[in-house]
């Protein structure tokens, strides 16, 4: 697959371990709600989506295999260049039981995902990593268990009929409003949307990096949720 380069600003300036250094921000995926929930810590970056194999691993965990995945997204596309940069990865997937749930292969596939995920609870692990080619990896895992409510036979069918499922791990997108397919959700909602943004901001506070926002008040503003649970992750 041609590697494909999406400019989103310029290089800004970070204090990163109490200096000043011009890193070039990127983000080693092209996924538009990681795009969106990114821009909300008010930085620039650049997307250079990671082309990866996400076959999984015979007695691979679900938190182990999204935490490789997102290591061997961000080492893609550090490798070529020796730039300052800094890249931000992350994959997430969904979990029924000990099965993992990707992306549907087809209409078909998503109509059987989502009749065993109705009205059952199952888990999102995202895992996000952090990687300075020269010297820095960390990665960090999110975990959210997800109440799918018990929507119907016409209200799913609809849904798959308009197509958002087929990029979607486990065939839904918590955020869709004419879906709505979560209800009494009691974990991080940016985890179920692909980047936890307080793990994310965690985990560049080990190395000296802090964004100047308010992070779980633009994440909970952005998303309209009440998060119960930031406070427990920063």
């Amino acid at each position: 697959m041609e590697n494909y380069h999406q400019t989103c600003g310029r290089v800004s300036r970070y204090a990163f371990l109490g200096l000043v250094l011009r890193l070039d921000l990127i983000l080693a995926s092209n996924s538009p709600r990681r795009k969106y929930l990114l821009g909300l810590l008010g930085w620039d970056f650049r997307v250079v989506p990671a082309d990866v194999d996400e076959a999984t691993i015979p007695g691979e965990t679900p938190p182990d295999y999204v935490l490789r995945l997102a290591e061997s997204k961000a080492r893609a596309v550090g490798e070529p260049s020796g730039s300052d940069m800094l890249i931000i990865s992350a994959d997430t997937t969904v979990v029924d039981g000990e099965d993992i749930l990707g992306k549907p292969s087809d209409a078909e596939d998503a109509d059987q995902m989502l009749r065993r995920l109705r009205g059952r609870t199952h888990q999102v692990y995202t895992g996000v990593a952090v990687h300075r080619p020269a010297d820095i990896l960390l990665t960090d895992l999110g975990a959210t268990d997800v109440p799918m409510r018990d929507y119907t036979d016409e209200e799913m069918k609809a849904y798959i009929a308009s197509g958002n499922p087929l990029d979607k791990a486990g065939a839904y997108a918590i955020q869709h409003a004419g879906f709505d397919p979560v209800d009494g959700l009691q974990g991080c909602y940016a985890n179920v949307v692909g980047l936890p943004l307080c793990h994310l901001a965690r985990t560049l506070s080990k190395i000296g990096l802090e964004p100047d926002v308010n992070v779980p008040e633009v994440c909970q503003n952005a998303l309209g949720y009440q998060c119960p649970v930031y406070n427990l992750i920063l």
